[in-house]
Protein backbone atom coordinates (compact mmCIF):
# COMPACT_ATOMS: atom_id res chain seq x y z
CA UNK A 1 0.00 0.00 0.00
CA UNK A 2 2.85 2.18 0.78
CA UNK A 3 3.69 2.39 -2.87
CA UNK A 4 0.10 3.59 -3.86
CA UNK A 5 -0.07 6.17 -1.43
CA UNK A 6 3.61 7.39 -2.74
CA UNK A 7 1.70 7.42 -6.46
CA UNK A 8 -1.54 8.97 -5.39
CA UNK A 9 0.82 11.75 -3.71
CA UNK A 10 2.75 12.33 -6.80
CA UNK A 11 -0.12 12.66 -8.87
CA UNK A 12 -2.44 15.04 -6.32
CA UNK A 13 0.67 17.24 -6.44
CA UNK A 14 0.79 17.42 -9.90
CA UNK A 15 -2.86 17.36 -10.43
CA UNK A 16 -2.63 20.81 -7.98
CA UNK A 17 -0.13 22.16 -10.19
CA UNK A 18 -2.50 21.84 -13.30
CA UNK A 19 -5.35 23.37 -11.26
CA UNK A 20 -3.57 26.66 -10.35
CA UNK A 21 -2.54 27.19 -13.98
CA UNK A 22 -6.11 26.24 -14.95
CA UNK A 23 -7.64 28.67 -12.47
CA UNK A 24 -6.03 31.50 -13.48
CA UNK A 25 -7.19 31.27 -16.75
CA UNK A 26 -10.37 30.61 -15.49
CA UNK A 27 -9.84 33.85 -13.44
CA UNK A 28 -8.89 35.53 -17.22
CA UNK A 29 -11.98 34.09 -18.95
CA UNK A 30 -14.45 35.58 -16.32
CA UNK A 31 -12.37 38.43 -16.37
CA UNK A 32 -13.42 39.21 -20.19
CA UNK A 33 -17.09 38.31 -19.65
CA UNK A 34 -16.54 34.85 -20.62
CA UNK A 35 -16.62 31.03 -18.70
CA UNK A 36 -20.05 32.07 -17.54
CA UNK A 37 -20.87 28.48 -15.93
CA UNK A 38 -22.23 27.02 -12.39
CA UNK A 39 -19.83 24.25 -11.88
CA UNK A 40 -16.58 22.73 -13.52
CA UNK A 41 -18.44 19.08 -12.95
CA UNK A 42 -21.81 18.14 -13.16
CA UNK A 43 -24.13 16.88 -10.19
CA UNK A 44 -23.63 13.44 -11.49
CA UNK A 45 -20.09 13.25 -10.77
CA UNK A 46 -18.50 11.46 -8.12
CA UNK A 47 -17.41 15.03 -6.50
CA UNK A 48 -19.60 16.62 -3.46
CA UNK A 49 -17.97 19.53 -4.39
CA UNK A 50 -19.36 22.25 -6.65
CA UNK A 51 -17.55 25.21 -7.59
CA UNK A 52 -16.46 27.44 -10.87
CA UNK A 53 -12.76 26.37 -9.90
CA UNK A 54 -10.64 22.90 -9.64
CA UNK A 55 -8.72 24.06 -6.82
CA UNK A 56 -11.47 22.88 -4.54
CA UNK A 57 -11.96 19.54 -6.46
CA UNK A 58 -8.08 18.94 -5.43
CA UNK A 59 -8.95 19.52 -2.01
CA UNK A 60 -11.58 16.80 -1.89
CA UNK A 61 -9.43 14.96 -3.51
CA UNK A 62 -6.61 15.35 -1.09
CA UNK A 63 -9.32 14.89 1.78
CA UNK A 64 -10.21 11.77 -0.16
CA UNK A 65 -6.88 10.61 0.17
CA UNK A 66 -5.92 11.40 3.31
CA UNK A 67 -8.82 9.40 4.81
CA UNK A 68 -8.11 6.74 3.28
CA UNK A 69 -4.40 5.99 4.37
CA UNK A 70 -6.14 6.25 7.96
CA UNK A 71 -8.09 3.30 6.90
CA UNK A 72 -7.68 -0.23 7.58
CA UNK A 73 -6.38 -2.03 3.82
CA UNK A 74 -9.45 -4.09 3.23
CA UNK A 75 -11.22 -0.51 3.59
CA UNK A 76 -8.76 1.83 1.61
CA UNK A 77 -8.48 -1.06 -1.10
CA UNK A 78 -12.28 -0.58 -1.65
CA UNK A 79 -12.21 2.91 -1.25
CA UNK A 80 -9.50 3.37 -3.99
CA UNK A 81 -11.71 2.80 -6.87
CA UNK A 82 -13.79 6.33 -6.29
CA UNK A 83 -10.71 8.33 -5.57
CA UNK A 84 -8.32 6.93 -9.06
CA UNK A 85 -11.86 7.73 -10.29
CA UNK A 86 -11.98 11.30 -9.39
CA UNK A 87 -8.58 12.01 -10.31
CA UNK A 88 -8.77 10.72 -13.67
CA UNK A 89 -11.76 12.74 -14.18
CA UNK A 90 -9.87 15.91 -12.92
CA UNK A 91 -7.08 15.25 -14.66
CA UNK A 92 -8.67 14.38 -17.96
CA UNK A 93 -11.20 17.92 -17.83
CA UNK A 94 -7.85 19.95 -17.07
CA UNK A 95 -6.49 18.68 -19.80
CA UNK A 96 -9.39 19.51 -22.14
CA UNK A 97 -9.73 22.52 -20.82
CA UNK A 98 -6.37 23.52 -21.11
CA UNK A 99 -6.08 22.21 -25.23
CA UNK A 100 -9.21 24.10 -25.74
CA UNK A 101 -7.88 27.45 -24.68
CA UNK A 102 -4.32 26.44 -26.39
CA UNK A 103 -6.50 26.43 -29.58
CA UNK A 104 -7.73 29.47 -29.13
Amino acid sequence: MQAIHQKLQDTIQTLYRKAVDADQALDHLQKDQKGKFAAVFTADSPFNTSSKRFGPYVEEIAQDWQALKAMAEEEAKAALPLLIKKIELALVTIAQFQSTLSKK
